[in-house]
């Protein structure tokens, strides 16, 4: 290869990088916004039916994404039992897990909470034997500071007052990040699929799931009209916050690679406590910041690929190629 042709495809490399990783800052700005939003809505819209308009607003956008693309949806009675199930660990129940827990908790705090699934998947790992052989040590401190995070950001009375509605709320958040890191492992089994066919079809089985819940459970057709905040911040939910973000998080997952996007996790984060702060004038405690901190050092430390070896090429012999 010519240097010239060497020149123009390390710029086309780099071109492409700065493209993803671009895309990995507005996917992180995304899921970041949603903690706000979801504060917006939950203060008028009940959690249920908070989240089953989300899902089914992104799930119909999804399909028709797919119908444009020239996809159809799977027919098989099994391949739509394990759509279920991923429809239920990817949306319905994390979803609805944290919005409850907006109730009670900052939109932050819930942000940094729910930071933590690369060390759930870690732990999982361990558990299971799977991916064991690649874990070190550098990983498992990442995971103990950022339970130890966890601990100081939920507080030293928390397991005092476990009974009050807070430390069931930072639990929630904490139960949905454990969902999210339990849906990637069960969504390999979809690698047959295009990836905007298992998005449209987890997010059908979910909206499948939510409103009939949200009937029974809320009533929402009883409920008194929100204002015109909450109802577009719930549409921003759905249109944005769920359809919009699939779309870019499988283009990532294949451009990117899996522990290239999981690290959006902490900047997800951020965004959500400086989004917080700002527009809903949130205010936390400085142990709230420091177990922050130590909880965004824990997955950073988790998701952060280990430094590639460096090859010597012996004095004497040929460049290797």
């Amino acid at each position: 290869m010519s240097t010239q042709a060497q020149h123009t495809q390390a710029q086309h490399t780099t071109t492409n990088l700065a493209i993803e990783v671009g895309l990995l800052l507005l996917l992180s700005l995304i899921w970041g916004s949603s903690f706000t939003l979801i504060k917006l809505a939950v203060a008028t819209i009940p959690p249920f039916t908070m989240v089953a308009a989300r899902v089914t607003i992104a799930a119909m956008l999804l399909i028709l994404i797919a119908t444009a693309q020239g996809h159809a949806l799977p027919r098989g009675q099994s391949v739509w039992a394990a759509l279920f199930v991923q429809g239920l660990l990817q949306s319905a129940l994390p979803f609805t897990l944290i919005s409850w827990g907006e109730m009670h908790i900052a939109s932050g705090l819930a942000g940094v909470l729910n930071a933590t699934p690369p060390m759930f998947v870690l732990a999982i790992a361990v558990m299971t034997g799977r991916g064991r052989q690649t874990i070190g040590g550098r990983k498992i401190v990442g995971v103990a500071l950022g339970l130890a995070g966890v601990a100081l950001t939920m507080g030293i009375d928390a397991l005092s007052g476990i009974g009050t509605a807070a430390p069931l709320a930072q639990m929630a958040v904490l139960g949905a990040s454990l969902c999210y890191a339990l849906a990637p492992i069960w969504g390999q089994r979809f690698s047959g699929l295009p990836a905007i066919v298992t998005a449209a079809g987890a997010m059908s089985c979910a909206a499948v799931l939510m409103l009939p819940t949200a009937a029974a459970l809320e009533q929402p057709w009883r409920l008194a009209q929100p204002p015109a905040q909450a109802i577009a911040a719930l549409i921003a939910l759905g249109v944005v916050c769920t359809a919009l973000a699939m779309v870019i998080y499988f283009r990532l997952i294949r451009t990117l690679g899996p522990l290239g996007t999981t690290s959006g996790s902490y900047l997800r984060a951020g965004f959500a406590v400086a989004l917080g702060t700002a527009i809903l004038g949130e205010r936390l405690s400085w142990s709230s910041v420091a177990g922050m901190a130590l909880i965004l050092a824990g997955v950073v430390a988790v998701t952060a690929p280990a430094r590639a070896p460096t090859i010597r090429t012996p004095a004497g012999a040929p460049p290797r190629n």
